[in-house]
């Protein structure tokens, strides 16, 4: 049997200002990125969070990012080193304490935004996120783009490593991302999205913005909470999946079952 993780990043409201609809997408998810306070997020509404995801068994990772609010963390940036892995740690750390008091455990390690797209090529920020994972807690699973170096920079590092799609973004043909700033970025289209997710479950395949073909090795796909059709995507994606018979589990459980077996 298929299985397939479904991810969502949540936690990213700040005080009266919602960013999507976590606890409908809770609902829905089986493993969900929680800001930790540096691109989007604030303490409060992230323990809020939290408690929903451990009410539903929903597994929680940190979704680190560049220490960028107004940005939203997608601005590129180029901090130091020393930076980097301090950012890395604190972060992962603030959840951490959030999570222990929500009743739950940060299991994995999503980077964000520009940070996750930078580091998916660039070595060196790319060690630096590894090397702050690493400082804090080695067990801890890092989520990176399918296909991308960091994969195997990681996995050399020591780091167990799941590789994640995107459901409702473009492909390049060399299996990046599609720019946000270009036309058809994002696919708002819950049956479009459907249907490319299928088949990159059950052949490895997605088609490219050129109409080609690239083949992605995918243990987990990430559908965005902040775009307007967010939830309908989730639930048209999860009802395609269940409807083919392919199991959704959190990909944590899953390498957690398999290194203990």
């Amino acid at each position: 049997m298929i299985t397939v993780d479904l991810n969502s990043d949540l936690g990213e409201s700040f005080g009266p200002w919602p960013m999507g609809d976590d606890v409908a997408m809770l609902d829905i998810v089986t493993s969900a990125n929680i800001a930790c306070g540096f691109h989007a997020g604030d303490p409060a509404g992230i323990l809020k969070v939290l408690r929903a995801a451990t009410a539903r068994g929903v597994v929680v990772g940190a979704h680190v990012g560049y220490r960028d609010l107004v940005g939203f963390g997608r601005r590129n940036m180029d901090p130091s080193s020393e930076e980097l892995v301090g950012d890395t740690i604190y972060q992962i750390g603030a959840l951490q304490g959030l999570a222990k008091a929500a009743g739950t455990r940060v299991r994995y390690v999503k980077p964000h935004g520009a940070l996750y797209n930078t580091i998916s090529n660039d070595a060196r920020q790319a060690g630096d996120v590894i090397a702050g994972i690493k400082a804090i807690d080695p067990s801890l699973i890092l989520m990176a783009l399918a296909g991308a170096p960091i994969v195997n920079q990681a996995r050399a590092a020591g780091l167990t490593v799941v590789c994640e799609a995107f459901a409702d973004r473009a492909y390049n043909a060399d299996g990046s991302l599609v720019s946000r700033r270009a036309p058809g970025a994002v696919i708002h289209d819950p049956d479009q999205v459907a249907e490319r997710m299928l088949r990159l479950a059950s052949e490895g395949r997605i088609t490219a913005n050129d109409g080609g073909d690239i083949e992605l090795e995918a243990q987990t796909i990430c559908v965005h909470g902040d775009t307007p059709t967010a939830v309908a995507l989730a639930q048209r994606l999860r009802e395609a999946f269940t409807g083919r018979g392919i199991r959704l589990a959190a990909f944590a459980d899953v390498t957690d079952g398999a290194a203990r077996g």
